[in-house]
């Protein structure tokens, strides 16, 4: 591990058995917990929510860890297979539990199926999924739905409500909790004719997941 500070963040490497990850940190300034996130298949951790979880939560008492997966990392367009994606996410896990405190698991996308996967195992407090891709768009029938109910804790899942990967009220009943974002799809990006707007539809997100983590702590 090679932490480098700068004006507000830490970043940290971490060799994983899946490559070199990297973890930038937003620190609270008296944090109770951390929350770690990961990305998607598609993108990294510019994603808008994941920016804006690390904007609003600190904040909060809750340090927030973004992390870039070793495909990512090492420059790679595509995502490995989910079960070196699950690898990847076990080796970083010491790194977000060092502080001493409680960590929500969290990611977007491919990134919540990580975490959702792994929470059991890997002692989570909760799971944060946003935009859990339900199934494939288009696809209803090839659906990841055991994934989400099996996380085994706490789970809080944020969808669009035009997120092609699943809406809302596809999403089967369960032992979690569902916000939707109005009109957001899979990124969370709402239309401009949306009677909201895009910094709306990020102040929905964060202020659902900030009163989700009150009532977990």
């Amino acid at each position: 591990m090679s932490p480098t500070e700068t004006a507000r963040t830490t970043t940290e490497t971490v060799d994983t058995d899946a490559g070199t990850a990297r973890i930038t940190w937003l620190p609270a300034k008296k944090p109770r917990l951390v929350l770690a996130a990961g990305h998607g298949a598609g993108g990294g951790i510019e994603a808008r929510d994941l920016q804006a979880l690390a904007t609003a939560l600190p904040a909060h008492g809750v340090s927030v860890a973004l992390v870039e997966q070793p495909w990512r990392v090492a420059g790679k367009k595509l995502a490995p297979a989910p079960k070196t994606l699950d690898t990847g996410w076990r080796g970083l896990w010491p790194a977000f539990a060092a502080p001493g405190l409680p960590v929500v698991a969290a990611g977007r996308s491919a990134g919540a199926r990580v975490a959702c996967r792994t929470a059991t195992e890997l002692g989570a407090h909760a799971v944060l999924a946003l935009s859990f891709p339900l199934h494939p768009p288009g696809k209803p029938e090839k659906s990841r739905k055991d994934e989400l109910l099996g996380s085994g804790v706490p789970t809080l899942v944020v969808q669009g409500g035009h997120d092609p990967f699943g809406r809302p009220a596809e999403f089967p009943p369960g032992e979690f909790e569902i916000t939707e974002v109005p009109y957001g799809d899979h990124g969370f990006a709402v239309p401009k004719k949306a009677d909201l707007t895009q910094d709306q539809a990020m102040e929905i997100l964060t202020a659902a997941v900030t009163a989700w983590l009150d009532r977990l702590l």
